[in-house]
């Protein structure tokens, strides 16, 4: 059983994949090729934005418009300490502070409530607030209504890390287009993944895509030797985007077919294991399936029996961010985010992709019972 099964579905894909593949090589194009640009229409008529820029990575997505705003020494960046490390090590790269702050305990998605008194902290402590960065956890979109509300209040700039919520909604409204700018990444693991790091930048702001244009090719002015910002070496490759836009030809199927595997396991788990909660007039794209358990005792029988009928599980996140060493300049105690850190501690992640069988997922669902 595998945790993300590829292989299935480049199965299905293979000749469409093989002929975009040859027609690059045929090309030569290797770098900013007319598949990236045919990609980014697509990205963007799928989002129903004005402009993608696409990137080297999901990494490089959130790091180029905090760039392109100038972020850096004493300003203030607030996100969730509960997700990958990417989304505050750009913060902290630029040397501006991340500010962290906690998650509800059923969507794991950063807590609006509790932003307006960290903001008024972050300006005692004499930083400037810049920007909110909310997560879509596990392919979930935040509460963007509300983060929203909170940065017209603030003069607060907000990033959507949609990173794994490719295809999920709100209302209708796709994932890359809620707040100023939207990042995604294209992580072979993600909803949408090629087969090596990529990712897209979603905005409808003109002069900030243009600017963000230029950051991806070393600041790039009229050609690549006018530079005319400090930039970064952060293009997409051409042959990455040949394989996104073969497999954004039947995403939207695997987003239908993931949510059936999501639904056959929330109708069937164990009363005392309880799912990533989805509200009302949301979709997910479920990038992983996670579930709470009672303690961290009984995640641990849970993972042994999985390991001993051959069943992959994995933990996303062991650790939260405010507590990595990393950002132990911070001198966030244990305690400091109290949700964050006891969903840490019980939660895990059962195989999930759209080509999981009743089968596999009764065996799954067997062993969570056992």
């Amino acid at each position: 059983m595998q945790f993300i099964d590829l292989e299935k579905q480049q199965k299905k894909i293979r000749k469409q994949l093989d002929k975009r593949i040859s027609n690059v090589l045929d090309h030569g194009k290797y770098i900013m090729g007319p598949e990236v640009f045919e990609l980014e229409e697509k990205l963007v008529n799928y989002t129903n934005t004005k402009y993608c820029i696409s990137c080297s990575s999901g990494t490089d997505a959130l790091l180029i418009p905090l760039m392109a705003k100038n972020i850096g020494i004493g300003d203030a960046i607030f996100t969730t300490p509960f997700t990958y490390i990417s989304t505050a090590e750009v913060i902290k790269l630029l040397g501006a502070t991340p500010i962290f702050i906690d998650i509800y305990p059923k969507t794991f998605n950063i807590n609006p409530d509790l932003l307006e008194p960290a903001i008024l902290k972050s300006i005692k402590m004499g930083l400037k607030p810049k920007a909110i960065i909310g997560v879509d956890i596990f392919g979930l979109p935040a509460r963007y209504r509300k983060l929203e509300r909170i940065c017209n209040d603030n003069n607060l700039f907000l990033i959507e890390d949609a990173a794994q919520s490719f295809g999920s909604s709100i209302r209708g409204q796709k994932a890359c287009s809620f707040g100023d700018v939207a990042t995604t990444s294209f992580f072979p693991a993600k909803p949408l993944g090629c087969y090596g790091d990529g990712g897209a930048i979603f905005t409808d702001d003109y002069q900030l895509a243009e600017k963000m244009k230029s950051i991806r090719i070393h600041g790039q002015g009229t050609d690549k030797y006018d530079n005319i910002n400090l930039g970064i070496n952060g293009r997409l490759d051409t042959m990455q985007a040949a394989i996104l836009l073969t497999k954004l030809k039947i995403f939207e199927e695997e987003i239908t077919l993931r949510n059936k595997v999501a639904k056959y396991y929330i109708e069937n788990l164990p009363s005392n294991l309880a799912p990533q909660h989805i509200p009302k007039d949301y979709i997910s794209s479920w990038a992983q399936f996670s579930i709470i358990t009672s303690s961290n005792e009984a995640r641990s029988k849970i993972i042994h029996n999985f390991t001993k009928n051959k069943i992959p599980s994995m933990i996303y996140y062991r650790i939260p961010l405010h507590l990595q060493k990393v950002f132990s300049d911070l001198n966030l105690k244990p305690g400091s985010l109290p949700v964050s850190e006891t969903i840490a501690k019980k939660i895990f992640s059962i195989p999930m992709h759209p080509y999981l069988n009743t089968s596999l997922q009764d065996k799954v669902l067997n062993t969570l019972g056992s």
